[in-house]
């Protein structure tokens, strides 16, 4: 009789709509270096919780405020947060929203950006930090796990952090 292995639903991927609607919710009230501490502490809060081998950094204004490479986190992590950051600083939107669009009109962001693989990557994880009134200021970024985990990862951070804010 063969052997027959469970099979794992795979996780549903977000569409270009709801991907934009996160961007449109996540927004700061402001963002100083003190919440960029806050932020990137609970990112490794949670981390540690999930023992999640990742990479975390928080730019502002192209200043690095925040980083922590957690355990089984590899220097590969911090090249991929840099590729990956630079789509946010780039196009103002999500990592992971950036080639979801590119998919979207059934292509890829290496094939069609026109842009060097080797210094962007639209590949979940990086989340534009947006003050309002503002803009773009700078970029929450994971990596260390698939690309959907990382931005999800994000999200849930970014959620959390904004809805403790908000008490």
């Amino acid at each position: 009789m063969p052997q027959t292995t469970p099979r794992t639903t795979p996780e549903p991927v977000p569409s270009v709509e709801e991907l934009e609607a996160q961007q449109r919710r996540l927004v700061f009230a402001r963002f100083t270096h003190e919440d960029a501490w806050a932020l990137g502490s609970l990112l490794v809060e949670l981390a540690r919780e999930r023992q999640a081998p990742v990479a975390i950094d928080i730019h502002r204004a192209g200043q690095q405020l925040f980083h922590a490479a957690l355990p089984g986190s590899t220097p590969d992590n911090d090249a991929w947060i840099a590729r990956k950051r630079r789509v946010v600083e780039r196009y103002g939107a999500p990592s992971y929203l950036v080639g979801a669009r590119f998919r979207a009109k059934g292509t890829t962001f290496e094939e069609s950006s026109r842009l060097d693989p080797d210094t962007y990557a639209a590949h979940g994880g990086s989340f534009p930090i947006t003050v309002e009134g503002v803009g773009v200021v700078g970029a929450v970024t994971v990596s260390g796990l698939p690309q959907l985990q990382d931005h999800r990862f994000v999200v849930e951070a970014l959620e959390v952090f904004l809805d403790r804010s908000a008490c």
